[in-house]
């Protein structure tokens, strides 16, 4: 098991998930709406980068 294939979609959801926290949390509270939210964010954005494959690195650039 590679954890590269992984590590991208982790670390996208993250930002994301906190992103959306961070904008959340202007007022000092969360309502029930700000959580979907953010659970959409991080869904969203685990789903899109987990699908979108790594670019192939030429052979030129292995040099």
């Amino acid at each position: 098991m590679k954890i590269g294939s992984y590590a991208k979609a982790v670390v996208a959801a993250v930002v994301a998930g906190g992103t959306a926290l961070g904008t959340a949390l202007a007022d000092d509270k969360v309502t029930s709406g700000e959580w979907v939210g953010v659970a959409l964010a991080v869904l969203g954005a685990l789903g899109i980068t987990y699908a979108v494959p790594n670019a192939r690195v030429s052979d030129d650039l292995r040099r």
